[in-house]
């Protein structure tokens, strides 16, 4: 190689293994790299180096012993320590860093707790779905290995199980450790880059941003059966609030009574119920009022909205089906009702800035920086809108609904 790298071999390695000799002997093989044979046969691989350019004082580290320790592997240790200067950092003091890690090295599990434990707790408001999923996934099969020593071969392990039977959720697993990952990285907790050069398409399917609107007929179909108490009453009170404000599910599956005013009739979603970690405000409409005061009678004991907290996977499973109870002929999500609010209530005339602010969406460019307004008295009458449509939907009449104007009209 250039520069008088690589002069040693193995055949000449082992010619001078454990053959003694008058005194000890020093053999370079090029860039810093060169093994001590010692009288008595002995052989150890050095790497000289200086920190402070040619007037410094040079410095030799015993890097391993031959044959423990390769040519091929003592030449990669090489590399590793002139990496190392280039970001002027010490060989030595990074040596021993890693040889500890080695040693006692992060594994899997305490990597992605870390994440867990450090940034999902105060970021994620589904945060229990994610240690049920690593609980359920991840830690069984690679848990315990270490951290560095994880090829991407063990992790596709995982998500290929995960694909047969759900291929989102696969892709869905996958981000969220390759966040943790990355997470961990900067951090300098632990040292993964097994999953940067996967994609979500390598290891499952994204889950498609949909574009499923329920019809007049569904959504008087569903406000009949919430009326009726179809449901178990979780579900039917869970269903009713979902229709009534478009929110997230996580979003009244967490609530608990703090967050509802009953005197000003405003429900407060905390910043850590929200996906986009932002406080959501709704009035809570003429309509809902009796309901909402009968949740609160029947739970407050429980300081809960709905009662009890569900797991996430609970009520993804119970509204995957739902809309076979209801005899529909084309599948929905409980997520589609936010769309399907979000759709018909443009089509009554609220301003988008409304509806947008009801779904929980951060406001566009500047308006996020300098209007802070909740827009309170026009939210108010969209929902109070929105209740009277679905009364009318659900005895297939329609045709007295008063659309609101915006105000450029």
């Amino acid at each position: 190689m250039a520069g008088g790298m690589n002069k040693l071999s193995d055949s000449t390695l082992r010619k001078m293994y454990g053959k003694e000799s008058p005194g000890d002997r020093y053999f370079a093989d090029g860039g810093g790299l060169s093994i001590k044979v010692t009288k008595m046969g002995a052989m150890s691989w050095l790497f000289s180096y200086r920190l402070g350019g040619r007037t410094s004082t040079p410095q030799r580290l015993r890097l391993g012993s031959y044959p423990d320790m390769s040519l091929k592997t003592a030449r990669e240790r090489r590399e590793q320590c002139r990496a190392w200067l280039a970001e002027s950092k010490d060989p030595r003091h990074q040596l021993n860093f890693t040889t500890a890690e080695t040693l006692r090295p992060i594994t899997v599990s305490e990597a992605l707790n870390y994440w867990i434990r450090e940034y999902a707790t105060d970021n994620r408001a589904n945060v229990e779905r994610h240690k049920a999923q690593l609980k359920k996934h991840i830690f069984p099969y690679i848990g315990s290995l270490p951290l560095a020593q994880c090829e991407t071969r063990h992790w596709l392990g995982c998500f290929d199980r995960i694909k047969k039977d759900s291929p989102v959720a696969a892709g869905y697993v996958f981000q969220m450790c390759k966040q943790a990952l990355k997470f961990c990285r900067v951090r300098r907790y632990g040292f993964s880059t097994a999953l940067e050069d996967l994609t979500i398409a390598d290891v499952g399917r994204k889950q498609g941003k949909g574009d499923r609107v329920h019809t007049d007929e569904e959504l008087g179909d569903i406000w009949r059966s919430v009326n009726s108490l179809k449901f178990k009453p979780y579900y039917t009170s869970l269903l009713r609030l979902l229709m009534v404000f478009g929110c997230r599910s996580q979003e009244p599956r967490l609530s608990a009574w703090t967050e509802w005013d009953l005197t000003k009739w405003i429900w407060t979603v905390p910043k850590e119920h929200s996906k986009g970690g932002n406080r959501i405000i709704r009035p809570i409409p003429d309509a809902m009022k009796p309901f909402i005061q009968v949740l609160h009678d029947q739970h407050k004991d429980t300081g809960l909205l709905l009662g009890e907290l569900k797991d996430s996977s609970a009520v993804s499973q119970w509204g995957r089906t739902v809309w076979k109870r209801m005899g529909h002929a084309e599948p929905w999500s409980l997520h589609d009702l936010r769309r399907s609010l979000s759709t018909k209530l443009n089509d009554l005339g609220i301003a988008p800035h409304v509806v947008e602010q009801l779904l929980g969406h951060t406001m566009p460019g500047v308006m996020a920086v300098y209007n802070r307004s909740q827009y309170l008295k026009d939210k108010r009458e969209a929902l109070a809108l929105w209740c009277e449509r679905l009364e009318l939907l659900a005895i297939n009449d329609t045709s007295n609904v008063i659309i609101l104007r915006t105000s450029h009209e």
